[in-house]
């Protein structure tokens, strides 16, 4: 068995941190030996200001890499390294996420933009994400990046490895020493650990699998486009049945989500307080992408609740019905809170003409669309799947 396989492995498996002596580094690539540095700095402490919070805290990997602690507020969004700050966002799952193509404007999308990360596309690629949370006041907190760059001069593992797989002169310069740490991190978040395509759909692709009648219903709904129009956003290859699919066209779209007002009663958000979606983003300043949020993977869906940006709804089929009140009238009231549907955070830009181009759902074909998102599930987090009622 070779060192790399032996390696990676063992990071399969536990997901944990390990120090990667030099001489092991020797015998591997380059890209590797990044991979396995940013691993470790994945699940270090030392990037958050108090020594309280590494990433994997906010994106567990025994949980689909998502923040599935309470934090006080049924895991609506991350607690800082304070031990006080919440964000306004939900922290979405890492997996699969360096399939995003970098943010750019694409010509042959109607709506314009496409990729990046976060749900405003405001980092166009991983390497770029992964430096933004050291720096978050109300995440990691570290006061620059000096401050960062310092920690790891100063400590020896973290120093030798830097220079091993870099430059002798790395930290020389403060901007080239942050940048090697946002590609390490990056190369780790895009080995196969974070998009193993193992779900049960990805085996019944295989034959390995065979779909029971409500994922097989759910499978048709999913991709018809006579129904629901799921696929529409959230299918990136040209075939159903291809390989590699990851559940979203990476575009940006205002779904007339609502203001997570639990939420904010605990962050401190000021009551006026707009989260402006896309048109947050530098390099977006017309008004019609106001809103507008980066349509997620629906890989692991069905464990990495709550849902949305915001993580306003705790159920996938309270999502389900959310779209389904667009086109039916008998869809009044969330289920979650035995009210009427609040407004949407920002009403003027909600993409009706989509929305309502659907048709009415049945409570079998409610229940066959959560089967069938239960299978793009991990097969390591099959486990996880909630039990449908």
């Amino acid at each position: 068995m070779s060192i790399r396989f032996k390696v990676n492995f063992f990071i399969l498996l536990i997901f944990t941190p390990f120090i990667l002596q030099t001489s092991i580094a020797d015998d591997i690539d380059q890209s590797d030996q990044k991979a396995l540095l940013g691993q470790q700095l994945f699940f270090d402490t030392i990037l958050s200001k108090n020594r309280t919070q590494s990433c994997s805290q906010c994106h567990n990997p025994n949980h689909g890499f998502i923040d599935n602690r309470d934090n006080g507020v049924n895991s609506m969004a991350s607690l800082g390294d304070d031990g006080k700050s919440l964000g306004d966002r939900n922290a979405p799952t890492l997996t699969y996420a360096s399939f995003s193509p970098e943010f750019d404007f694409d010509s042959k999308n109607k709506d314009g933009w496409i990729g990046g990360q976060f749900y405003d596309g405001r980092q166009k690629n991983l390497m770029e994400q992964s430096g933004e949370p050291p720096l978050n006041p109300i995440e990691m907190a570290m006061e620059s990046k000096a401050a960062v760059i310092e920690r790891l001069e100063n400590s020896k593992s973290y120093n030798q490895q830097f220079k091993s797989i870099y430059d002798e002169d790395i930290f020389l310069g403060v901007d080239d020493a942050y940048n090697a740490m946002k590609e390490s991190i990056a190369e780790f978040e895009k080995t196969k650990q974070f998009s193993t395509f193992d779900s049960k759909y990805d085996r019944y692709l295989s034959g390995e699998y065979e779909l029971n009648d409500l994922e097989d219903l759910g499978r048709s709904l999913f991709f018809s486009n006579n129904n629901i129009n799921c696929s529409n956003c959230h299918q990136l290859k040209a075939h159903e049945d291809a390989k590699g699919e990851t559940f979203s066209n990476y575009e940006y779209h205002n779904i007339g989500v609502p203001i997570n007002s639990a939420l904010r009663n605990e962050n401190g958000m000021n009551s006026d307080f707009i989260d402006h979606g896309l048109l947050l983003n530098n390099f977006v300043v017309y008004n019609k992408h106001d809103g507008k949020m980066k349509v997620p993977t629906l890989r692991n869906v069905s464990i990495t609740a709550p849902y949305m940006h915001n993580g306003v709804f705790q159920d996938l089929t309270t999502v389900i019905l959310f779209y389904d009140k667009y086109v039916n009238n008998e869809r009044l009231i969330n289920p979650e809170t035995g009210k009427p549907w609040r407004e949407p955070e920002i009403s003027e830009t909600v993409n009706l003409k989509a929305l309502r181009e659907g048709k009415e759902l049945t409570e079998r074909k409610i229940d066959a669309l959560v089967a069938f998102l239960n299978i793009l599930t991990d097969k390591r987090y099959e486990h996880l799947i909630p039990k449908q009622q």
